[in-house]
């Protein structure tokens, strides 16, 4: 598989590591200092894109690529406010879009075990339910997408949460996240239902930035002749 690199930060020079190991080739690479070479001719080499780019580029990555008949692999957070916008573009044009707010295997059974808890502590409203996220100072997005994602699972099932707040003093219809930037943390979220009597609190750390990788490498290879939008419950069958 040919494969387009949009962004070439860490994630994109361990993306490429693991895509050359599974036997790929990288044909474009594109970061800040070659802006001007994404475009059609070039993207027409490669079969996926891969783009971990930055919040103010993904877009239009997004859309050069739908531009060039090139599928999509976006892992780019903080530009989720277009999203029914690439969503649209990508059924009008029959192109191909995979999109996760997390690629690492274990964050996503995470998601499972999150949304299976928030159904379950609906019943029970004398617990509070707030989220903390920790990542690198590196990260220009707060709260994560990965946060995101695991606050909108638990407002769809915990009746009593009917929005998310950022380090904001909350209300009780709200769910406060708080984001923490420190050192080189890759990820990790936590989530904590509290009562007067317990706590009863989960918890996902990542320990390096192997798992995303290897998990973008996966979908590409996913949707390669594939047709449409996807993501992450698709690839695992979750």
């Amino acid at each position: 598989m040919k494969l387009a690199l949009l962004g070439y930060g860490k994630m994109g020079k361990e993306i490429e590591k693991i895509a050359l190991e599974r036997g790929h080739q990288i044909v474009l690479v594109i970061d800040i200092n070659n802006p001007q070479d994404l475009n059609a001719e070039n993207l027409k080499k490669a079969d996926v894109a891969i783009d971990f780019s930055v919040p103010g580029t993904a877009y239009n990555n997004i859309m050069a690529c739908f531009d060039a008949g090139v599928a999509v692999v976006s892992g780019t957070t903080g530009w989720l406010d277009k999203f029914s916008d690439v969503v649209k573009v990508c059924k009008d044009k029959k192109q191909t879009f995979f999109y996760a707010s997390n690629y690492s295997l274990g964050v996503n059974i995470f998601f499972h075990v999150n949304k299976t808890l928030a159904q379950v502590m609906n019943r029970f409203d004398n617990y509070n339910v707030t989220m903390e996220e920790i990542h690198h100072t590196q990260k220009l997005d707060a709260p994560s997408g990965t946060a995101i994602t695991l606050a909108n699972d638990i407002i769809g099932e915990v009746e009593r949460k009917t929005r998310w707040e950022l380090d904001n003093e909350p209300t009780p219809q709200s769910l406060k996240i708080t984001a923490v930037r420190e050192g080189q943390v890759p990820g990790t979220h936590i989530i904590t239902y509290d009562s007067e009597i317990d706590t009863i609190e989960i918890k996902h750390a990542a320990k390096n930035r192997k798992g995303f990788a290897l998990g973008a490498v996966m979908a590409a290879e996913f949707i390669m002749g594939k047709t449409g939008i996807f993501g992450m419950n698709d690839l695992l069958n979750l």
